[in-house]
Parts: C-alpha cells; sequence; structure tokens
C-alpha cells in the first residue's frame, strides 16, 4: 500500500522538512521551516500537513556516534511527539546519524557556502532521512 511521508530534521533555528512516498521511494526537499530555540510555528506545521496529506511522519534523532541519545536527540523526540499529539498521525524515528555530514557536502557540491540563513542544509538532511526510511519501507523492495 502507497503511504506519503513528511520527514522532519529537527534543529534548534531551523527544522528541515522533505516529502516522499513508499511509490517511488523517492523525496524531495520542502523549505525548512523557522524555529525559535526548537519550536516551529505549529500553524506553518499544520499548513504543511494540509498541504502534503501525510500518513506517516519521519522524524530524525541525532543520535550521538555511539548510538546514545544526546540532549537534542531527546528534543528532536519531543518534538516528535509533540506532531503525534497535535496531529495524531503516525511519527516514526530514524537515526540520523550521518545525515548531516552529507547533507553539509551535498549543500557545498551545488555551490553553498556557509551562509546558513539561505543554506539547504536541514531539508536536504529531511530528504536524506526520509529516503533511508522509504530503501527500508518501499513498495518495491527485496
Amino acid at each position: 500500500m502507497a503511504r506519503s511521508a513528511l520527514a522532519f530534521d529537527y534543529g534548534l533555528k531551523n527544522i528541515g522538512v522533505a516529502s516522499g512516498q513508499t511509490i517511488t521511494g523517492t523525496a524531495t526537499e520542502l523549505a525548512p521551516l523557522p524555529a525559535r530555540d526548537g519550536v516551529p510555528d505549529w500553524d506553518q506545521v499544520s499548513a504543511l500537513l494540509r498541504e502534503w496529506q501525510p500518513q506517516v511522519l519521519v522524524v530524525g534523532l541525532p543520535l550521538n556516534m555511539d548510538g546514545t541519545e544526546s540532549e537534542l536527540s531527546a528534543r528532536a523526540r519531543k518534538f516528535g511527539n509533540r506532531l503525534h499529539g497535535r496531529f495524531g498521525l503516525e511519527v516514526i524515528f530514524v537515526d540520523e546519524r550521518l545525515s548531516t555530514r552529507a547533507a553539509k557536502e551535498e549543500a557545498a557540491e551545488r555551490g553553498h557556502r556557509g551562509n546558513y540563513a539561505s543554506s539547504p542544509v536541514d531539508s536536504i538532511a529531511a530528504r536524506i532521512v526520509l529516503e533511508d526510511w522509504l530503501r527500508a519501507n518501499s513498495d518495491h523492495s527485496g
């Protein structure tokens, strides 16, 4: 069964967003959500969910390299729990340990040079996390 998903790369200043679905296993970056100390404008989140109609929400968990939770991963988990509580959608947490590094490399390849305000790193990271999840959950895997 086809499922559409929105992924979030949680951050304190920006929350990266990507959309994808299990039929093609592909994901697309969307504009990141600005956040104030990790709190998004929930009206913007609601508008995103209305527009994209996802069946599942994927939230990247920034674990430490040894797999333990960091303060940021605890906050990302809280963000995911709030998404579930507010919107009633299934929330899946995905290990995103290497996605930020890969996203920074990809942004640099695209010519972004550290102007973080206009950098796509957060949404690239969300797309990478979502693509990993889609690979594991695609309709045509195996």
